[in-house]
């Protein structure tokens, strides 16, 4: 067995969901999920096949997101994963519950903007995800600044009133 790190290619730092399902039918269900969560939603998605074909399927509305998912996951090349790249001004915190519920998905690995590694063990079999490095390790414990930086950004967003 190797153990190797994939670096997830996301060079405008969009939003990305990196999953696992179980069944072909995740690309179709993800995508409904996805339209019917947030309307005009841009996403692209990629499926990595575990049997049958092994193929990467994939779906989106935005050209260029399907292709970052597909070649993501190709790199990735893990059973049953998932990614799902967000365009600008869409969130994981809007499509979350509805993925979360798509029936075939069995694990959430992050939902994020940052850069994402993704840690792979490589076996005669094929690959799976042991797990993700999200962004980079904390370098302190925020102070009274801190507290208020992190409420302003929330409310920014509009996440927080």
């Amino acid at each position: 067995m190797e153990i190797k790190s994939i670096r997830i290619e996301n060079p405008d730092a969009l939003n990305l969901i990196l999953g696992q399902s179980h069944f072909i039918k995740t690309v179709e269900d993800i995508h409904e999920a996805l339209v019917n969560a947030v309307p005009n939603i841009k996403f692209g998605l990629a499926f990595c096949e575990a049997s049958g074909h092994t193929l990467v399927r994939a779906s989106g509305t935005d050209d260029a997101l399907i292709q970052l998912a597909t070649k993501n996951a190709r790199a990735i090349g893990a059973g049953h994963a998932f990614i799902v790249f967000l365009g600008a001004g869409f969130f994981p915190i809007n499509v979350l519950p509805a993925i979360k519920n798509v029936s075939e998905v069995v694990n959430i690995f992050c939902a994020t903007a940052n850069a994402v590694e993704v840690i792979v063990a490589e076996t005669e079999q094929g690959r799976g995800i042991l797990g993700v490095i999200d962004g980079a390790s904390p370098k302190g414990v925020e102070d009274d600044a801190g507290v208020q930086w992190r409420k302003d950004l929330l409310r920014k967003f509009g996440y927080k009133f």
